[in-house]
């Protein structure tokens, strides 16, 4: 029954669309707690390239699955599933209501769907020749052999994340289908009672403000926070493949200008956003909420109580003020 599922918001939208400020006037409207559903965020250091929210933009607010793993650590869509389910459980426990903020759309569809990754048929002699296999030929030479069967994961999973890759021809192997092929058949049932909130806002706009969020990163350091994890000899981790980062290695290896770099950056970033909208579009059940008028305090003042009126008729739920 709906009634009895876990109560929880989810914030989504492209980067740059003004979620941070939005979720930290949700949890303190409906005593919340926030956890992050940004894939990088996690890391580490990562901190400019990722729009890590700052200790005074928290306002006190409690924020989860930030700064929880090394950049040289690799995280699976299963162990982000695993982490934030227990979360919303320990927040709900305390008569807090979980806020799930971020732009991952597959994170945020594990969380809210009953996906089983473990349910997928295995075999253990199979896994543990392709393990022996790369540490032998290499990640990227295991890769390529999904990229052949499977190139939709392998589109989506880094040659370095070689237990995601070596699971993906797993599931393969053992049911003739693709990862992809097999999540589909299952059955998707909403996990919690979720009103879904989706930030969008004109596209003009939204890529004026993804250029100018890039030159403030600039500003502040963000070539200075990429070299540090290049000096480490960092580039080829999972985390480094991140928009904000993956940029700025030919730059060091002297292939292109800084210019050509922060370009191409700004490039990735309106793309990603634009990626971003079509995915959740097409995959998710969200209330849409334009703030292109937002971006003054009477217009974000309009837009906020336009949210919180989406919010309370969905959860049925009233406000902490």
């Amino acid at each position: 029954m709906t009634n009895q599922k876990e109560k929880i918001i989810i914030l989504i939208g492209p980067t740059a669309v003004g979620k941070t400020k939005t979720s930290i006037e949700l949890a303190k409207k409906y005593n919340g707690e926030i956890i992050s559903g940004d894939s990088m965020q996690i890391y580490k250091g990562m901190d400019i390239g990722t729009a890590k929210i700052t200790k005074e933009e928290t306002e006190g607010i409690s924020h989860h699955l930030i700064d929880i793993k090394e950049p040289d650590e690799s995280f699976s869509t299963a162990e982000f599933q695993t982490i934030v389910r227990e979360k919303i459980t320990e927040i709900s426990s305390k008569g807090k209501l979980p806020i799930i903020v971020g732009g991952t759309g597959l994170y945020i569809q594990s969380v809210l769907f009953d996906y089983q990754f473990s349910n997928a048929p295995s075999d253990d002699d199979f896994r543990y020749r392709l393990e022996e296999r790369a540490k032998v030929e290499g990640n990227v030479c295991i890769h390529k052999e999904l990229q052949v069967v499977d190139p939709v994961s392998a589109g989506k999973i880094h040659p370095n994340n070689i237990r995601r890759v070596i699971r993906a021809l797993e599931v393969y192997h053992c049911t003739g289908k693709t990862m992809t092929e097999w999540q589909s058949k299952q059955e998707l049932e909403s996990v919690y009672n979720a009103a879904v909130i989706g930030l969008t806002m004109d596209r003009d706009l939204l890529y004026k403000r993804i250029n100018q969020r890039i030159d403030m990163m600039m500003d502040n350091g963000l070539l200075e926070e990429v070299k540090g994890f290049s000096d480490k000899g960092l580039q080829n981790c999972q985390s480094m493949q991140a928009i904000g980062y993956k940029e700025f290695y030919p730059y060091f290896d002297g292939l292109i200008t800084l210019d050509e770099a922060v370009d191409q950056l700004k490039q990735n970033s309106r793309r990603y956003a634009k990626r971003q909208l079509t995915w959740f579009r097409n995959k998710l059940d969200v209330s849409w909420i334009d703030m292109s008028e937002a971006l003054d305090s009477k217009g974000f003042h309009k837009k906020i109580n336009e949210i919180y009126v989406t919010i309370e008729g969905k959860l049925k739920i009233k406000s902490n003020t």
